[in-house]
């Protein structure tokens, strides 16, 4: 009799498993895009995301000279004077790890209309603290594909030398030593075409013109998104940086950067790696809200959705005892 009943308990997982592993060859055949064809970009299009379009306001080009473990990009804006301050307070602080060298960089473009006493605030900041790049591209959301591309061609042309480049927004919590063990414990395969962090692997354009994320089908007629990043943040090996600014040559830009670098990506034939723990059930990008408690927060390398005063108001008690957890 019981026998019999481990064999209808075999066949019952055998036969589930030949249904899922069914669908998931469906699902697969579905939303895999189109082989992309290298065929260049129009110049006129080219030019609104070429590096040689703008030029730089301010710019840093020897704060990577000491070859660091890993540059943080954070796109920001010229109002964003709080979030610079705080994050130069917590996760961005200089000496958080004291044998690795992690550096900060702010990334930032132009108001829509000029703000002189903004802009000689900004300067007077990066005079004190060397951490600030801007240039002249008008600073908004639907140009954070041009500012995304500016990020790479700053790290292929200043950086180098880094193992690691991370981009990262300004509201987000950042776990910088979990996120080192993690690289650490990559290994060798995390040195070259490597990037992380929380990939969306099934997403399909929004045709709906009042849907904040609408990409009409003469823009993008496939059906489905080749797998991508959450822009919240992401990390990657920088040779990955260069890369992607040659692979930009033959993707019509969109103005979703996240999007965008998946499609670059996609052209280069390198997949994003979901950055998971424990059997793939716990995502370490977290890029939903949580509700701050310190060892859940010791278990991610970033929480989405943080303003100054939040972040400011848990770092102590964080670094003071996440080890505890």
């Amino acid at each position: 009799m019981r026998k019999r009943s481990r064999y209808k308990l075999l066949m019952y997982f055998a036969g589930a498993g030949l249904i899922t592993f069914a669908v998931m060859l469906v699902f697969n055949s579905k939303i895999r895009p189109s082989i992309p064809k290298k065929t260049p970009t129009p110049k006129e299009l080219y030019d609104v995301i070429s590096p040689s379009t703008y030029r730089f306001i301010l710019n840093q080009p020897e704060l990577c000279g000491k070859s660091p473990f890993l540059i943080l990009m954070i796109p920001a804006t010229l109002k964003d004077t709080e979030a610079r301050t705080a994050i130069r307070r917590t996760w961005g602080q200089n000496g958080l790890i004291s044998h690795l060298t992690i550096l900060h960089l702010f990334v930032i473009g132009q108001p829509a209309q000029s703000d002189p006493v903004l802009q000689e605030h900004l300067e007077k900041e990066s005079m004190e603290y060397g951490d600030i790049i801007q240039m002249d591209f008008v600073d908004s959301y639907q140009n954070l594909t041009i500012k995304t591309m500016m990020i790479m061609n700053w790290i292929a042309t200043y950086c180098q030398g880094a193992q690691y480049a991370m981009k990262i927004d300004a509201d987000i919590f950042l776990n910088v030593r979990y996120l080192v063990d993690y690289l650490h414990g990559q290994g060798e395969s995390s040195r070259k075409d490597y990037i992380t962090g929380s990939v969306i692997a099934d997403a399909a354009p929004h045709r709906d013109s009042f849907n904040k994320w609408y990409i009409s089908e003469d823009l993008y007629p496939d059906k489905w998104y080749p797998p991508y990043l959450s822009g919240a943040a992401y990390v990657f090996s920088t040779d990955l940086a260069r890369k992607i600014l040659q692979a930009s040559r033959f993707v019509r830009p969109i103005p979703l950067e996240d999007v965008y670098v998946g499609l670059c990506l996609h052209v280069l034939g390198v997949k994003p790696v979901y950055a998971t723990r424990f059997l793939r059930l716990r995502n370490l990008f977290e890029v939903r809200r949580l509700k701050y408690e310190r060892c859940t927060f010791a278990k991610h390398i970033i929480v989405n959705g943080f303003n100054p005063q939040n972040l400011l108001r848990i770092w102590h008690d964080f670094q003071k005892s996440y080890s505890t957890c």
